[in-house]
Formats: C-alpha cells, sequence, structure tokens
C-alpha cells in the first residue's frame, strides 16, 4: 500500500516475505515511466531495490513475517531516493567480504552490497545498520 505524503514521499510496508519483493520494485518502475528513463538505468534500479529488499528480509529481519519493512523513495532534483529499511538488529558494513577477493571470490552469495554499489551512484546506511538509502543520478 503506497502513501503519498505533503513532500511528494511515497511510501509502502511490506512484510518480511520474499514475495514482495517484486511488487516493490515494479512499482517504483511504474511510478517512474514518466521520467522516460533508458533500459539501462531501470534495470539497475529494479537490480538494486530488490537485492536490497531481499536483504532486509532475509538478513535484517530474519524472514520473520511478524516484522515489517519500509520502503519511500522521492525525486531530488534530478536524483532518485530510495531508502530501505528492517526491524532487525542491523549489520556493521566493515565486517561485510569483499567478495572479489581471495576465497569469497568462489562463494555462491555475499555479492549484493558490491553489486548495489557498483549500480547505483550512492549507498549509505544509518549507523545501526538496518536503513539503507539509495541515489540514482536521472541526468
Amino acid at each position: 500500500m503506497n502513501r503519498r505524503s505533503d513532500t511528494g514521499k511515497l511510501s509502502l510496508e511490506i512484510p518480511s516475505d520474499i514475495k514482495y519483493v517484486k511488487e516493490v520494485s515494479s512499482g517504483i518502475l511504474k511510478w517512474l515511466q514518466p521520467r522516460k528513463l533508458d533500459d539501462s538505468a531501470l534495470f539497475d534500479i529494479r537490480l538494486c531495490v530488490e537485492e536490497v529488499v531481499r536483504n532486509a528480509i532475509t538478513h535484517g529481519n530474519n524472514n520473520d513475517k511478524g516484522l515489517k519493512v519500509l520502503v519511500s523513495y522521492w525525486l531530488e532534483g534530478d536524483s532518485l531516493i530510495i531508502e530501505i529499511e528492517d526491524e532487525g538488529r542491523g549489520f556493521d558494513l566493515g565486517k561485510v567480504p569483499d567478495p572479489t577477493i581471495g576465497e569469497n571470490i568462489m562463494k555462491g552469495s555475499g555479492r549484493g552490497v558490491y553489486l548495489v554499489r557498483k549500480l547505483i551512484d550512492k549507498m549509505e546506511f544509518n549507523d545501526k545498520g538496518n536503513k539503507v538509502r539509495l541515489t540514482k543520478y536521472l541526468k
């Protein structure tokens, strides 16, 4: 369910169930349609949103369907801002292993944060580590 604030910020809250991941990304992309972004930008946004929402559900909220994930998005000038917040304990970004070195290269997981950082223009975490702000420059 989308809610619009007076500032133009849209928000939705979903249960911690991965069946909602594509619904979130599709809603954001539909909202962006009037901007007529190229396919590459839309792909990057979809992939990054889905990765971070999936991480919030599985790692942040430990798939506890009683916990929620809050997604907010808005435009600031020519930038798309997306915030994704879970109700978990958070994590320490410094403890996320680099997937491009040593034994991490062959691991079947652990590339999400790395990939999002490569595709999005700016990725910031709150101090607790349970809220991510993604910024994508649209021009």
